[in-house]
């Protein structure tokens, strides 16, 4: 039985033998073989600059040549192994998502992903890593499983609290930070550097010491510290950006998912993003990425008070606390947009508002937060951002793109985040040219994240590749039903491989569990 890999090869194949008869250029002959041969396509190189028409030879899972290949017939049957024709088509580099989710253990297909152009990936974020001792062994144990996107990890400082025995400490013992700084020391050899989660246990625990002498290590790996910040509220945003920027005299710094809860209007968004470009012109390393999406996705958790976020400070607040707890609560919430802006993704509760749930249960929406949900028990969408403010933020030549989405997450952003870009921010509204739209999301989220051999289509490169035609490309996923594959990336290159083409999967995974430099 004929693999669906081979399938997909062949429907390529098949739909491009034609073709005028050209000499090749002369240095291509000390192939044996071309793997790829993508012809008469618009290619973007992902540096931002116009699309030019060019052909795209790849051998191995490099790209060779970009350029007027003019390969007569005969060489198509003896030296091209696979042969597209891109006429009317972009070519460019598969997109860099800087801030994802998932288990690849669980999901390592990462279907969603591949399906909206992107062929990297990166997890450990908000201060969360796999709790394991030794994050090259799982990274290793990832690479011999399979995953269908490229890998490029962080370690969480969450993670290394918890492994260190700091846990929520606020400041921890000489001996405990010691341990701490070691394991940070070694899994930055593996990892692209150390995420934070300073609005979530335990990492909101965390001091100005703590964070400094942590950002010291980075630096010296010459890694990046990425950020979800302590308090994205409008009122306390410039705080948590400063927080950042002072790490940032030691190493890179980036904010993850760059928003302002309750900020309204691009005078605002302006005012943050000023913020930053002084940043930089005083010597702070400083970038950000930002997801398309009005509305946030994370656990209960958020609008609960620091003194009752964890299960155990939970129950003993629900007793000692409980009227204080409920004000803060329904001031938080109705601060927030108020009942109707949660939108709950988990079961039973899924797609029902915090507001649905409460008029179901005839019950105030705080005394459903306390009784039935509590601070664990549930995710959810909060409608609580401006689009004038985001899509300010957005144009930022220095503000990448992220979905910051999982394949299971009950959110539209882990499907739909880089086809919404291209087909409401490029072709609708024209917020952004195309060629700016693919820089963000392809070499300067590889400049962010350090990786030097992807994100552009020139030689040398290994071979991440999408084709696509951006007038067809669509977002299918919504927040009532947002696990619904993008649609309108026609092939989707890793590593030289097609990992999927006209909306079909391969049976092999082509992604690799990338490494730092050294």
């Amino acid at each position: 039985m004929v693999s669906k890999n081979r399938i997909l090869i062949g429907m390529v194949f098949a739909v491009a033998l034609g073709g005028c008869a050209k000499a090749p250029p002369p240095f291509l002959a000390e192939y044996a073989s071309i793997d790829l041969l993508i012809e008469n396509g618009q290619v973007l190189d992902g540096s931002g600059t116009a699309a030019q028409s060019a052909d795209v030879v790849v051998v191995g899972d490099k790209i060779v040549f970009v350029g007027d290949a003019q390969f007569t017939d005969g060489d198509l049957d003896s030296r091209i192994r696979v042969r597209i024709d891109a006429k009317g088509r972009t070519v460019a580099p598969g997109f860099i998502d800087l801030h994802s989710h998932g288990d690849p253990f669980e999901t390592p297909a990462f279907e969603n992903f591949l399906a909206m152009g992107v062929t990297t990936i990166s997890l450990g974020q908000d201060g969360d890593s796999p709790e394991v001792a030794d994050l090259a062994d799982w990274l290793e144990e990832v690479g011999r499983n399979g995953i269908g996107t490229n890998l490029a990890m962080f370690v969480g400082h969450g993670t290394l609290r918890t492994l260190s025995g700091i846990g929520r400490t606020p400041v921890p013992a000489t001996e405990d930070l010691q341990r701490m700084q070691e394991m940070l020391d070694t899994s930055l050899k593996v990892t692209f550097g150390m995420t934070t989660g300073l609005e979530y246990n335990p990492g909101l625990n965390a001091q100005r010491e703590e964070l400094e002498t942590l950002a010291k290590i980075v630096g010296r790996n010459d890694r990046l510290i990425m950020s979800h910040m302590r308090n994205e509220d409008d009122d306390q945003l410039e705080n948590s950006i400063a927080e950042l920027l002072d790490q940032g005299r030691f190493a890179r710094v980036h904010i993850s998912h760059l928003k302002s809860v309750f900020g309204k209007g691009s005078e605002r968004a302006e005012e943050i993003l000023g913020i930053l470009a002084n940043a930089r012109e005083s010597g702070i390393q400083v970038t950000a990425e930002m997801y398309p999406y009005n509305a946030s996705y994370t656990g209960i958790g958020i609008v609960f008070p620091v003194w009752a976020k964890t299960v155990e400070q939970f129950d003993v607040a629900k007793v000692e606390r409980r009227d204080e707890l409920a004000e803060f609560l329904r001031n938080r919430v109705n601060r927030r947009n108020g009942p109707e802006a949660t939108l709950l993704g988990t079961d039973p509760y899924t797609g029902k508002t915090l507001a649905d749930l409460a008029h179901e249960l005839e019950m105030p929406f705080e005394d459903v937060l306390i009784d039935v949900i509590g601070p664990a028990g549930a995710s959810a969408a909060y409608f609580v951002m401006n689009e004038q403010l985001q899509a300010t933020i957005l144009t930022d030549p220095n503000v990448g793109i992220c979905s910051d989405g999982r394949p299971t997450g009950f959110h539209p952003r882990g499907h739909g985040t880089f086809a919404r870009i291209i087909e409401r921010y490029v072709m609708e509204e024209k917020k952004l040219r195309l060629p700016e739209a693919v820089r963000k999301m392809t070499s300067f989220a590889a400049g962010v994240l350090g990786i030097t051999d992807r994100g552009t289509v020139k030689p040398g490169m290994i071979a991440d590749l999408i084709i696509f035609d951006p007038a067809r490309v669509h977002e299918t996923a919504t927040y009532p039903d947002p696990l619904q594959l993008a649609i309108g990336f026609d092939v989707v290159i890793v590593n030289g491989k097609i990992a999927r083409a006209d909306g079909e999967q391969a049976d092999e995974l082509f992604g690799r569990v990338l490494q730092p430099a050294p």
